[in-house]
């Protein structure tokens, strides 16, 4: 199954669900794109000691997953995209929601 996720927020415990979710997702065989929206673009780096975001997100890379970075929400916080979380459009978001059998918003 193709799952598209949708993430909206930076707050520790739930983008680490959403990343947790999105790991467990590929290696249970399903094919796996996240985007970031909001304050979610944030994510890359984001730590916390029980909570760590970014070494889920790194796990989800590893695992063979995609994610796609809203340019309007990086450009608002005067970011750039990454080779991780590379720079994407509306366009893109509307693409992966069209490719996914299912779309899960955290």
């Amino acid at each position: 199954m193709k799952f598209g996720i949708i993430l909206e927020t930076k707050e520790f415990e739930k983008a680490w669900n959403a990343f947790r979710f999105a790991v467990t997702s590929k290696k249970n065989g399903h094919e796996v794109k996240v985007f970031l929206m909001g304050e979610a673009v944030e994510c890359e780096g984001l730590t916390h000691e029980k909570y760590n975001v970014d070494e889920q997100l790194k796990n989800f890379i590893r695992a063979g997953g995609e994610i796609l970075a809203c340019g309007t929400c990086l450009k608002s916080r005067n970011k750039e995209g990454s080779e991780t979380c590379p720079l994407s459009t509306m366009v893109d978001c509307v693409k992966m929601v069209e490719w996914a059998d299912k779309t899960v918003t955290f």
